[in-house]
């Protein structure tokens, strides 16, 4: 079993929190485009107020421990390990309630080279407490706009995970899938579920717009999210996302093996 300080000590060296490699400069700009209600960093998200950027630098200091001072403008931002540690107790319980309910749940994940493990995790210990990890919309094509115009990427399922892959990038079934802040993708499974009459998920667990485009839609949805993902903090703040966790979402995947334990000995689903 983690005890929380030596996952808090492996938060640290591992920079998931700390200072950690996303430069102030990216989530100043993240928070820029936020208040200019860009859909790049809105992630699927409509909020209900303005949100100007001492706004968000404000919140992001109160969610993340990001620096409140608008004059830092360069250098590494900072996530404060016990804002993570208290968020993923949070996220934790939200796995407890939908194992003690075997409520249908789905996974997906923007960050398939870093995060498909620390998700993959989760769900194989969900469906194994009765929950049913749904997988709908498997192969289908979804058109998203890129900085190359807009390309058609097909919906993958990798370990009960989901996420978009190019065409003839990778056979299906591979763990190497797109990197992507859209919420298209979401919203494609959930309409493909409707469609076919099959149950929609209770609780949608992942990152960008997994979780907010979901959160839109009133579907309860937790996940993690870097210092420039300002979307699923406002998303939480205003309710519509449940459980936003601060941590570095870039670093090594196997730094994020730790997480998953702590997670589920938390959760009391550790097989």
């Amino acid at each position: 079993m983690l005890s929380t300080g030596a996952l808090r000590a492996h938060l640290l060296a591992a920079r998931l929190a700390g200072p950690v490699a996303t430069p102030r400069e990216t989530s100043l700009r993240s928070y820029r485009l936020f208040a200019a209600r860009d859909p790049r960093v809105l992630l699927g998200l409509d909020p209900d107020h303005a949100w100007g950027e001492r706004d968000l630098l404000r919140l992001m200091a109160d969610k993340c421990g990001v620096s409140n001072d608008p004059d830092y403008v360069s250098g590494p931002d900072v996530i404060d390990p016990e804002r993570t540690l208290t968020a993923l107790e949070a996220f934790a319980r939200r796995l407890a309630g939908a194992a003690e309910r075997r409520a249908p749940v789905l996974f997906g994940t923007g960050h398939p080279h870093r995060l498909l493990g620390f998700y993959a995790g989760l769900a194989d210990a969900l469906s194994a407490a009765g929950c049913t990890v749904l997988t709908p919309a498997q192969g289908r094509c979804v058109d998203m706009a890129t900085r190359f115009g807009v390309r058609t990427y097909h919906l993958d399922y990798v370990q009960g995970v989901a996420l978009v892959r190019e065409p003839g990038v990778r056979v299906p079934g591979s763990a190497t899938g797109a990197h992507t802040h859209s919420p298209l993708p979401v919203r494609a499974v959930l309409e493909e579920a409707v469609r076919a009459g099959g149950p929609l998920p209770e609780l949608v667990v992942g990152d960008h717009g997994w979780v907010c485009g979901a959160g839109q839609l009133g579907i309860e949805a937790i996940g993690l999210a870097d210092t420039d993902d300002p979307a699923l903090f406002v998303g939480e703040a205003e309710g519509r996302v449940s459980v936003a966790v601060p941590l570095d979402d870039g670093v090594r995947s196997d730094y994020y093996r730790p997480l998953t334990r702590y997670v589920l000995n938390r959760a009391c689903l550790s097989q």
